[in-house]
């Protein structure tokens, strides 16, 4: 599969997209926190015969802006609706795993009329721990960087697919390889939902909903009952042997998934 790369710009930060064109239905997808959008490579390749793939680098990652000022849920949900105003994507799918899942919900909450259908991958709700930043900027201190290699980037960062899909996200430079994003930026964007849950907004959703969690994830079963509880409409399942980067760990079965669900909604 060929990309083409678009840069959007708002507000004066730059924001950078993989396309992978078409005319078919537009699919956006949303890396996770200190993620890329390389990281979706192999399922975008599985959905690029059928649908019009985006993977968008977030504010703060990857190729686009590295340094921006506003990190707030706002800003992240304005950038994927500048992105579809830009593009014009009308009423794409959006599919996010974990801070993207969540920016996808997000959205799909404040712009009911612009969002087909929402599919979270290891993502959801959550509720108020003012602990994940600090946590977050421990776990990213401990990273060795620079790392002399791609490959022992990838054997720190988990090995196999999922260190792999972390290593594919660093740059190499001055004779190592670092990662592309900022690690203060990085805990500052999860300020708020280390504040607060956002169980209003998942209340507030109107479209067609996946949710995709993992057998070992990050999504508490209770929250899990209670999102389907909440949205007894909201299709659900678990993907056995998988941890929270299912979508690195088997893509092919998670590619299963979204295409039994995209042919629901034609």
């Amino acid at each position: 599969m060929t990309w083409s790369e678009h840069t959007v710009t708002r507000d004066g930060v730059r924001l950078v997209c993989r396309d992978s064109g078409g005319p078919g239905q537009p699919v956006v997808l949303l890396h996770r926190l200190a993620g890329h959008a390389g990281e979706w490579d192999r399922t975008a390749q599985r959905l690029s015969p059928r649908h019009r793939v985006i993977a968008l680098d977030q504010r703060g990652h990857g190729a686009s802006e590295r340094h921006p000022q506003d990190v707030s849920r706002d800003a992240y949900v304005a950038d994927v609706i500048a992105v579809l105003d830009q593009l014009a994507l009308r009423r794409p799918v959006l599919v996010g795993q974990s801070l993207g899942g969540h920016t996808a919900m997000l959205t799909a909450a404040a712009h009911p009329e612009r969002v087909r259908a929402l599919v979270l991958v290891e993502a959801g709700p959550g509720g108020p721990n003012p602990n994940v930043p600090a946590d977050i900027g421990s776990w990213l201190d401990s990273w060795p960087t620079p790392f002399i290699s791609r490959e022992a980037a990838a054997q720190f960062l988990g090995g196999g697919p999922v260190g792999e899909g972390w290593a594919a996200g660093l740059e190499e430079r001055g004779g190592g390889w670092w990662p592309r994003f900022d690690r203060e930026v990085m805990t500052r964007s999860l300020a708020e939902n280390a504040q607060r849950s956002f169980w209003h907004e998942w209340a507030q959703i109107t479209c067609p909903t996946l949710v995709v969690l993992a057998q070992s994830g990050f999504i508490p079963r209770q929250e899990a009952e209670d999102m389907l509880r909440q949205r007894p409409t909201t299709v659900a399942m678990s993907i056995p042997r998988t941890g929270h980067d299912l979508h690195l760990e088997q893509p092919g079965t998670l590619h299963s998934a979204l295409s039994d669900f995209l042919k629901d909604l034609a």
